[in-house]
């Protein structure tokens, strides 16, 4: 994306030196915890390889194997294993400057210098030993990122992963002495006789000589690795994910109310499981989720375009105390511009959201012809239509509408991060749109007459933003298309004179490679986006905002180098809940949603008007 001059950029945001840029580029990883991290990956490698086979053992490389840290002892090959899978683990937080991890290498170097000299007498090992604890020691200061933010579930979550490597790594050290193993024993005995030696008992395969009790101390040390990582992990101190406080939501209500016309995506930052930080003067704010490292922002920053360098200055120093991947998704030109230009950032554009004019909006022509066709038949079916604030909807009939959403959700998570709320129905939400679809049934099901649901946030004082479409699977098909223009046909008597519908990804490619004249090149990308449009709804979702004649507002990625986009585009499918790494309980165990945290303010004006 080219960047523009400060003059033609909009809003008239204040230029920064050349010399300031340079100061918010941002947290990349620095040439020696670079080097040590790879450092360690090695030993870490080279340490499993030695404890797994026994044909290493006896190569050439083991020449050099047999001096690294972990290789020592009558008890080789299970130190082996122990020393190289925590050096592995530490890698990546060496990498990243982790302080933490700095500390942990910093004791396990030592330790396995001392046993070198020891147990083999080796002083090759102790210099291999204190040659990667050197530039641990000299560059220390290029190692103090501070912790991510965590919970009790990731021991829960390393249980699971140890354990299933350990499952899997005992399997090949089991299996790869055949020539000395007794007898023919089947793959349910080996499994055996793995999970027998994780808890240190034996199990059903037998050995020859010594290599029984190299098998049986290697699995022990298995067993032991995953129980102390996850009881370290289990008891230390919690560092729990930053979450937007009433304070923080009452300050962000505030700028929106003066600057929320902006932005559409301005109220998705009312998100509550989203953290914030302001610029010194109050006037702009960024907020943010940190997921696998990246640092998520999503939209344009809140508030006064001129203090947005302020709040972005602040969010680069957030990503470099924790050396956190800095990443933005689904902002707009101007903010593209704002971020490239005050932190040096790179922007690709991610995909162009659908905007519709209500004045130009009408069901009459050849280009509405099956939109119109389809809500013509779908109201002579009986179906009704209601648009509504939520501030106009009693208690009870909002508490059968979150029920039915979170019922006739179609997936175990809430999707849906940078372009959706996260809830409905909340009383600090009043001016919230919420389009319902109903149908008298001769036997009504448990929400009634209630068939689906369009929940629509402020986009200043006259725009509306699409949030959430659900409906009941037993509704007839065209439930989205019937609300969506009975909310059009009713803005006007909302003072609503635009509405943002959703986001279609990539949706430039999409329509120029099924144009006449289209590359291989564009053929070839678009057919790549239909293929994995099956999981992902990329082709779907632009064909059904296209049926309302939107105009395309497009929307950028931002991000520090092209080798993390792999990383961020999976952090970003983590917050929009399209991978989903966590344990959830099954459905029928969940409590029934109530409505989240409210702000004091708009209780009080609720009982006002009910009064």
């Amino acid at each position: 994306m080219s960047v523009r001059t400060d003059e033609e950029l909009s809003g008239g945001v204040p230029s920064r030196s050349r010399s300031a840029r340079r100061v918010f580029r941002g947290p990349r990883p620095e040439a020696v915890p670079v080097l040590v991290a790879r450092a360690c990956t090695l030993v870490g490698v080279l340490d499993i390889a030695a404890g797994v086979f026994p044909r290493f053992r006896h190569s050439r490389m083991h020449t050099i194997a047999e001096v690294l840290p972990g290789s020592f002892g009558p008890f080789a090959a299970a130190l082996s294993l122990s020393a190289g899978i925590l050096l592995l683990l530490l890698a990546h937080g060496l990498r990243r400057g982790k302080r933490r991890a700095w500390r942990a290498a910093v004791a396990l170097l030592p330790a396995g210098a001392v046993a070198q000299f020891t147990y083999r007498h080796s002083l090759l090992g102790v210099i291999i030993s204190l040659a990667l604890l050197a530039p641990l020691l000299r560059h220390r200061d290029q190692f103090a990122a501070l912790p991510d933010p965590r919970s009790r579930w990731r021991a829960l979550a390393n249980f699971v992963l140890m354990g299933a490597g350990s499952l899997a790594l005992g399997l090949v050290i089991v299996s790869v002495h055949t020539n000395r193993m007794v007898g023919d024993p089947s793959l349910a005995d080996r499994i055996t006789h793995v999970l027998y030696g994780l808890f240190g008992f034996e199990g059903p395969v037998d050995y020859q000589g010594d290599t029984s009790w190299t098998v049986g101390f290697s699995l022990g040390a298995l067993g032991l690795l995953t129980a102390v990582t996850t009881i370290y992990l289990a008891f230390r101190p919690e560092h729990p994910a930053a979450r937007l406080t009433e304070e923080d939501e009452t300050r962000l209500r505030a700028l929106l109310e003066k600057h929320g016309r902006r932005d559409s995506l301005g109220h998705f930052a009312l998100r509550r499981d989203k953290a914030v930080v302001f610029s010194p003067s109050g006037k702009a704010a960024v907020t943010y989720r940190v997921v696998s490292g990246v640092m998520l922002a999503s939209g344009d920053p809140i508030g006064d375009v001129e203090a947005w360098p302020g709040a972005i200055e602040r969010f680069m120093d957030e990503a470099r105390a924790h050396s956190w991947t800095p990443a933005v998704m689904g902002c707009s030109e101007t903010g593209g511009e704002v971020w490239t230009r005050e932190t040096g950032l790179d922007a690709l554009e991610l995909g162009d959201e659908a905007v519709v004019d209500v004045a130009d909006f009408s069901l009459a022509g050849r280009a509405m012809r099956n939109v119109r066709q389809m809500v013509k038949r779908i109201e002579r079916a009986g179906y009704e239509t209601r648009v509504r604030r939520v501030r106009d909807l009693g208690e009870a009939e909002l508490e059968r509408i979150r029920n039915a959403a979170e019922d006739w959700r179609g997936t175990d998570t809430e999707r849906g991060f940078s372009m959706a709320l996260g809830r409905v129905g909340d009383a600090a939400d009043g001016d919230c749109l919420i389009a319902t679809a109903h149908k008298a049934d001769d036997q009504p099901g448990e929400y009634g007459d209630l068939k689906a649901i369009l929940h629509f946030v402020p986009w200043g004082t006259d725009g509306a933003s699409l949030d959430l479409m659900r409906r009941d699977r037993s509704a007839d098909p065209g439930m989205n298309e019937l609300l969506i223009v009975a909310a059009l046909q009713a803005a006007p008597k909302f003072g609503i004179t635009r509405m943002s519908l959703n986001f279609a990804m990539f949706r430039s490619a999409l329509a120029r490679g099924e144009k006449i004249g289209a590359g291989p090149v564009l053929r070839a990308w678009r057919g790549l986006l239909v293929f994995l449009s099956r999981w992902f709804q990329i082709e779907s979702l632009y064909k059904f905002n296209a049926k309302f004649q939107p105009r395309w507002e497009p929307r950028f990625v931002v991000y520090r180098a092209s080798a993390d986009l792999p990383r961020i585009g999976f952090a970003a499918m983590q917050a929009e809940g399209f991978v989903n790494l966590a344990l959830p309980l099954p459905r029928f165990l969940r409590r029934r949603r109530t409505a989240p945290r409210v702000c004091t303010h708009a209780v009080a004006e609720r009982d006002v008007r009910a009064a």
